[in-house]
């Protein structure tokens, strides 16, 4: 783990252990790098509760009700779907936030956008925030800037939901 990486699970950590909250992830194509990057700390099984790793369609509609209409819509590399997939955590892990990614790492893309298209959605019931990173860069630099987008993301949603804890961990 990098050290950017290292300073956003520690910001994170902070902000769910002092607020009493918990998070899961749901991850396709980071495959459990999320959730690896949140556990890693000592003390994470105070607000970590667990993740899913759905590479493909149907364990996205079986295990986090990813509605299959969506999927055959827009695709799995959308918006919709990261949303959904963070608000499905939510619901089966018994979370009060979620963190979820889906995207093309590559090497090869899909129909519905090009390798290097990944959808990151952070939140928690009813306030999930989304954010699309483009560009190829290589399987392994894709899935890092994967990582990191996601892990910032949701550090951004627990900055703006407790920000009296910002100037604590900002430290």
């Amino acid at each position: 783990m990098n050290v950017q990486t290292k300073v956003l699970s520690r910001d994170i950590s902070e902000y769910l252990w002092r607020n009493g909250q918990t998070i899961a992830t749901a991850e396709s194509c980071t495959a459990g790098l999320v959730a690896a990057a949140l556990a890693a700390l000592p003390g994470a099984s105070t607000y970590f509760r667990g993740g899913v790793v759905t590479y493909v369609n149907d364990l996205k509609t079986k295990l986090l009700g990813v509605q299959s209409h969506i999927l055959d819509e827009v695709g799995a590399v959308s918006e919709e779907v990261a949303r959904a997939m963070a608000e499905g955590a939510i619901d089966n892990l018994g979370t009060s936030y979620a963190v979820a990614v889906t995207g093309y790492a590559g090497p090869g893309g899909g129909d519905e956008a090009p390798v290097g298209t990944i959808w990151v959605a952070a939140g928690r019931r009813g306030d999930i925030i989304t954010a699309q990173l483009t560009g190829d860069e290589g399987r392994e630099v894709n899935l890092q800037h994967a990582t990191l987008a996601a892990l910032q993301l949701l550090r951004d949603k627990l900055r703006a939901d407790f920000p009296v804890e910002a100037a604590a961990t900002d430290k």
